[in-house]
């Protein structure tokens, strides 16, 4: 039997926050009758792989209340509403967040990050031959730490579960399974400079 749509009926925010606003949407089936789902409503994301004339990339060592845990992830944020683009977004989030900056800058793909309970897409960019042009900018309670990482460890790093955040993770798999470089070396094991024992 072929699966069939839900219609939706009703949908109302029954909570909101500065960055999503939590929706209830009542929606029918023709065979499961009505029921009420919770929708995580965001705007659009993006990240981007900055990558420098040395194979490196420009990645963020940030704290992430969610886990609480730090992270080793790739420049990324909102698309805000006054954003003309993206790519404009994903470019901004790289200035503000690694002081990092290239006019070199291609979108490798997007992705719905948990269509389950959200509706937005994360577009992912890649940045070539980025340089330092400013230092970071601190923004709210955010704490972090920019990293250069060689290409060459990515792939072991993921391997090993040094980067878990998934749309990091998407970003590298579209730059090397959709967009394979031309080369690729054996990764050594990576370790943060404040993890070192």
């Amino acid at each position: 039997m072929r699966p069939r749509k839900w219609k939706t009926l009703t949908s109302d925010v029954a909570y909101r926050t500065p960055i999503f606003d939590l929706h209830r949407r009542r929606s029918l089936h023709s065979r499961r009758g009505e029921h009420d789902f919770f929708i995580l409503d965001a705007p659009n994301w993006v990240n981007i792989i900055p990558l420098t004339k040395a194979n490196e990339v420009v990645m963020i060592h940030q704290w992430r209340h969610g886990i609480a845990e730090f992270t080793l992830e790739i420049p990324g944020g909102m698309v805000d509403a006054d954003d003309p683009s993206p790519m404009h977004a994903a470019r901004r989030e790289m200035i503000e967040e690694s002081g990092y900056d290239s006019d070199k800058i291609v979108q490798l793909g997007m992705v719905h990050p948990n269509p389950a309970i959200q509706g937005n897409i994360c577009f992912s960019f890649l940045a070539k031959n980025v340089r330092q042009v400013e230092k970071p900018i601190a923004l709210g309670n955010e704490e972090t730490e920019v990293v250069l990482v060689p290409m060459s460890e990515i792939a072991e790093l993921i391997a090993t579960g040094a980067i878990m955040h998934a749309l990091t993770i998407a970003a590298f798999s579209f730059m090397h399974v959709y967009n394979p470089p031309p080369h690729r070396k054996v990764a050594k094991r990576y370790r943060s400079p404040r993890r070192k024992k």
